[in-house]
């Protein structure tokens, strides 16, 4: 009996399966409608909270299907960006119309994946708190212009059919590189980074970089947008962009975990590290007054015994400490530098963040930068490397004459603020080879982390030093560590982080972490320095790659309304 009422029983399975689909289906279709219909504040509502949504695929969440939601809603957006009124330049209009729209995506993306930037406005509340609504709402409003720069692009380029991932590719890839270059840049949290924070897909980077990423990524996750057109159906996925778009993120994980596989990676001989992360919290206490109790500190996490062959400091080769470590000018304080001389081993090297003033003649202006120094025990200061991209408002003033004169100061407590150093040339040290260093948000910069981008001055590894004790246990260090390992993979070189409150690390050219210490923690790291390897594509030619992929975007998605155009006539 059984037997006879299967075969029913399996067509009434494939009815209520191809059902459930069907409802599905036009669900999502309803969404795709309200989304391309859509007007007002409920439009703008649905761009900020798509937006919003995006910043799951960034660290520490690190889910990188959620960009799917902002890429595909964005798509939709732009279906209905149209003119107000007929006639005239409608193009223009209907950029307009995109840039609007655009405008409010990047502005919920930023809000919900940079809010963390509020916590440094709290640490000296009493001077810094009025700019709280400035840190968690105005810079993500400038940030967003760039988005709603690219919705306009797109718009620009847009035809019906799937070329019109193409034309969003193409404009978010040219507004993410411009956000990454126009008044210093600020490339933080670039929609690549939704593919840049996974390890196996972020190997792609090597050939790419960031920049590349950002096309790959609009691209990929747009395409459910797609589902949407009028042949949509079964054909459709096996045929359309979202097949395609699967099979090229099946790709790039193919290629990841072969790279990852064949990468055998071997230790610098003789080189023993260790990092030191004091934990220490960035308020008051962080005083001249109290340099004898923070040394103190710094010197007993130092010489901690962590092995039976680690029994403290001189049993290391390079000790290392993070950005900014001294609130005073370690170079000019003799009992200072005494100390650190007779702490240190014969054979270990000191490497550490710290301001630096530069001798004036008297009168002159007082000049100071954020440095790294090396010292050791027979040669005293051994290098130095000045800060050569610094933070505006946390190092230094824009416009500072006018400010200054309204009240405000930048966060450090510099006269003046610092100065940009003016040679990214490598840092040599004895036992190691050579050092490309990069304090704090230097390291988030692609392409940039070398001296030039010379192949020919190619440092063996990458030296990160910074201070997140600002941004307390947030998103931000999360994000700052992540965007740091992408430069390793990037270039092929090893990186080593030493950050006041984590995540300190050592990672491995192809990004594998080989040792670190968590976020909000006090201890040293030990481990060995891994080996560079042969310059990656992006490390010979840093910007071919996204080059070359906006330009096929532009060019795909010009053929594809060209193609339109003539359809129509």
């Amino acid at each position: 009996m059984s037997g006879g009422r299967f075969p029913c029983m399996v067509r009434v399975r494939r009815i209520s399966g191809k059902r459930n689909r069907l409802l599905t289906f036009t669900a999502f279709r309803k969404v795709a409608d309200h989304v391309i219909l859509s007007s007002g504040w409920t439009r703008r509502a649905i761009a900020f909270i798509a937006g919003a949504t995006g910043a799951l695929a960034m660290a520490p969440v690190d889910f990188f299907p959620a960009m799917i939601i902002p890429m595909t809603v964005a798509v939709w957006l732009i279906d209905g960006a149209t003119a107000d009124k007929p006639g005239g330049r409608v193009w223009l209009a209907e950029a307009r119309a995109a840039a609007g729209i655009g405008w409010w995506l990047g502005f919920g993306y930023f809000v919900a994946g940079l809010w963390w930037l509020g916590a440094a406005m709290l640490v000296e509340a009493d001077e810094f708190a009025w700019a709280l609504p400035l840190a968690v709402l105005g810079l993500p409003a400038v940030l967003g212009l760039f988005t709603g720069l690219g919705f306009a692009l797109a718009r620009v380029l847009w035809s019906p059919g799937g070329a019109r991932v193409l034309a969003l590719a193409a404009g978010l890839g040219a507004s993410e590189w411009l956000r990454g270059h126009v008044a210093t840049g600020f490339p933080w949290n670039e929609f690549g980074m939704a593919l840049g924070g996974n390890l196996v897909l972020a190997q792609s980077a090597s050939v790419i970089g960031l920049y590349g990423l950002n096309v790959v990524v609009v691209a990929l996750f747009a395409t459910p947008a797609l589902l949407n057109d009028e042949r949509a159906g079964r054909r459709s996925w096996l045929s359309g962009g979202p097949f395609v778009a699967v099979v090229a993120l099946g790709a790039l994980a193919a290629f990841g975990g072969w790279r990852l596989a064949s990468g055998h990676v071997g230790d610098v001989v003789g080189v023993r590290l260790r990092i030191m992360q004091p934990n220490l919290a960035q308020d008051r206490s962080f005083r001249p007054e109290n340099k004898n109790a923070i040394l103190d500190r710094y010197l007993s996490i130092s010489d901690r015994a962590t092995s039976p062959q680690t029994t403290g400091v001189a049993d290391v080769t390079h000790l290392i400490w993070p950005e900014s470590a001294f609130p005073f000018i370690l170079t000019r304080d003799g009992a200072a530098m005494e100390r650190l001389s007779s702490f240190l081993g014969p054979r270990s090297v000191l490497i550490t963040g710290a301001a630096r003033e530069e001798s004036q003649p008297r009168g002159a202006r007082r000049v100071f930068y954020n440095s790294v120094q090396a010292l050791d025990r027979e040669h005293g200061l051994l290098a130095t490397y000045d800060k050569a991209h610094l933070v505006p408002f946390g190092e230094y003033l824009p416009f500072g004459g006018l400010l200054e004169k309204l009240g405000l100061r930048q966060f450090v407590h510099i006269p003046g603020g610092f100065d940009a150093g003016l040679s990214r040339k490598p840092m040599r040290l004895p036992g190691l080879p050579a050092l490309s260093v990069l304090v704090c948000y230097e390291a988030v910069f692609p392409g940039e982390v070398t001296p030039e981008g010379s192949i020919a001055e190619r440092p063996g590894a990458l030296l990160n030093v910074s201070n997140d004790a600002w941004f307390g246990m947030t998103a931000g260090p999360y994000q700052h560590f992540s965007q740091s390992r992408l430069r390793a993979i990037e270039e092929g070189l090893p990186l080593v982080r030493a950050a006041n409150t984590g995540i300190s690390a050592i990672v491995d050219p192809y990004g594998r972490v080989t040792g670190a210490l968590p976020l909000g923690v006090e201890g040293v790291l030990d481990g060995a320095l891994p080996e560079a390897i042969a310059a990656t594509p992006f490390a010979r030619r840093p910007f071919a790659g996204p080059l070359a992929l906006m330009l096929l975007a532009v060019l795909g998605a010009l053929w594809a309304r060209r193609r339109a155009g003539r359809a129509a006539t």
